[in-house]
């Protein structure tokens, strides 16, 4: 399973527990919250109304009531309020009816006065409410107006009827449930709907997290990836991902050991190539050194001697390049103060390679103006004497070594043998070489690699074309 579908499963999974065991604790509190807040209330109404009744009680008159002499104002005062008109809107909700039933009961729960005359008479001193009121507790019960309907409760909330200080009876408020049902009913639609929303919210959330996790954690496999290197060689290394947190510290902590490994493989490259590039000269010297131990003509001795020499100027130049091509690849960028004009760059390149090139009888012509631009007037000089180097090297005797100018590009063509097609693609590769027109094979294989990193410090690329006969090479700055 992926990263991605494993962290949204778990995210969800905990998420709907924890919804559920929430939605499900406040589903469940508003009812009993609603009918706790609406008992509250019922209690104040009792004992209000107990007062009221006190008197009446005390005087008889609640007992003549019941004997329906009608002489009791506190139940005519009820009365009149079963009968009020009323029309209240109440967040939302119209109420056009008064739900309370009142009664009073005697010292010995016989009832007095019922506002619904429904129970004048009957004895209620078995009711809950009544009987621990009587007993100085607090009364109340819940009943249901139907067996089995929980639709039908009525609430049940009494208060004792003081007279000269003792309990001379009961008046009980009485309300049915159902009148705050659609209340309950609004909440618990609102607490759904808002645990819906939230739940979605969360999901969005959560998708949006795993997204951002899983993006940032194939940024950093991809790096990784890149690290320890690329399927396709000729791929430019990945930069660093910038994440924050933890996954920050993560890529800054692989970035440095790319850096590491990059320098270990550095190292490692070059000492192997370094190496198999100085067996050749160091096994001509030693071979020539140990015969000059001999007594030899003056000839041979002259013919080793010479050889000597060569290979102690070619190790130099091996070694010259190395460093070259070093520092080169330490730098991330050319530096060009002031604008540079490519024909003095190729100019100067020419000047330093006549001497060699009249040496090797190889005449050099410079055409063209070519234009000017920020470059790193140095850098040009090098790449251009590398490509003048190789040249005279191929060239036969005798033979002419072109540098042609043309805007932003120079051209290097020389007339030696060129180089074959299984070549063309590995020309620039460190210590690559092929073989000179004498058959030797002189050359460090580090030339071209010097100019293929002058042109990628400068943003420009190197063209490699055949001829007949000779080879071009193109390059071209940006």
């Amino acid at each position: 399973m992926r990263l991605g579908i494993r962290l949204l499963f778990a995210f969800f999974l905990i998420n709907g527990i924890a919804a559920f065991f929430v939605l499900r604790v406040f589903m469940a509190e508003i009812k009993p919250s609603v009918r706790e807040v609406m008992e509250d209330m019922m209690v104040d109404t009792a004992n209000i109304l107990a007062e009221l009744a006190s008197d009446d009680l005390a005087a008889g008159r609640l007992a003549a009531e019941a004997a329906h002499s009608g002489s009791s104002a506190f139940a005519q005062h009820v009365r009149r309020y079963a009968t009020r008109p009323v029309d209240a809107a109440i967040w939302g909700f119209s109420k056009q009816s008064l739900d309370y039933r009142i009664y009073v009961t005697d010292a010995a729960g016989r009832v007095l006065f019922d506002s619904e005359n429904r129970a004048v008479g009957a004895d209620y001193s078995q009711w809950r409410d009544v009987a621990r009121t009587l007993r100085g507790d607090y009364g109340a019960r819940s009943t249901r107006a139907v067996e089995g309907d929980d639709t039908s409760g009525v609430m049940h909330v009494a208060a004792p009827i003081y007279v000269n200080g003792a309990i001379a009876g009961v008046l009980t408020v009485a309300k049915p449930t159902h009148t705050v049902q659609r209340f309950i009913d609004r909440a618990e639609r609102k607490v759904f709907m808002g645990g819906l929303l939230l739940l979605a919210l969360s999901a969005a959330v959560g998708v949006a997290v795993t997204l951002w996790m899983v993006w940032n954690v194939r940024r950093l496999r991809d790096y990784a990836q890149s690290v320890q290197g690329p399927a396709d060689a000729a791929a430019p290394p990945l930069p660093m991902p910038q994440v924050p947190g933890e996954l920050g510290d993560l890529a800054r902590a692989m970035d440095r050991m790319r850096a590491r490994l990059e320098g270990r493989d550095y190292v490692e490259g070059y000492v192997r190539a370094l190496t198999h590039e100085l067996k050749s000269p160091v096994a001509a010297i030693r071979g020539a050194g140990e015969l000059l131990q001999d007594e030899l003509p003056a000839a041979d001795r002259a013919q080793f001697a010479t050889q000597v020499v060569e290979q102690s100027q070619r190790l130099q130049r091996l070694v010259d390049r190395l460093l070259e091509l070093s520092k080169l690849e330490q730098r991330q960028h050319a530096d060009a103060a002031a604008p540079v004009a490519l024909r003095d760059c190729a100019a100067e390149a020419l000047h330093q390679c006549q001497a060699r090139a009249l040496q090797r009888g190889v005449r050099l012509d410079l055409s063209g103006e070519g234009a000017s631009g920020r470059w790193e007037a140095e850098l040009v000089t090098l790449a251009i004497g590398n490509l003048l180097d190789n040249a005279i090297d191929f060239s036969p005797e005798g033979g002419t070594v072109r540098v042609r100018l043309d805007g932003a590009s120079v051209a290097v063509q020389d007339e030696g043998p060129g180089v074959p097609d299984y070549a063309l693609l590995r020309l620039g590769e460190k210590f690559f070489t092929t073989a000179r027109p004498g058959g030797e094979r002189s050359g460090s294989g580090l030339g071209l690699a010097i100019v293929q990193r002058v042109m990628a410090l400068h943003g420009g690329r190197m063209q490699v074309q055949t001829l007949s006969p000779g080879l071009c090479v193109r390059l071209v700055l940006a």
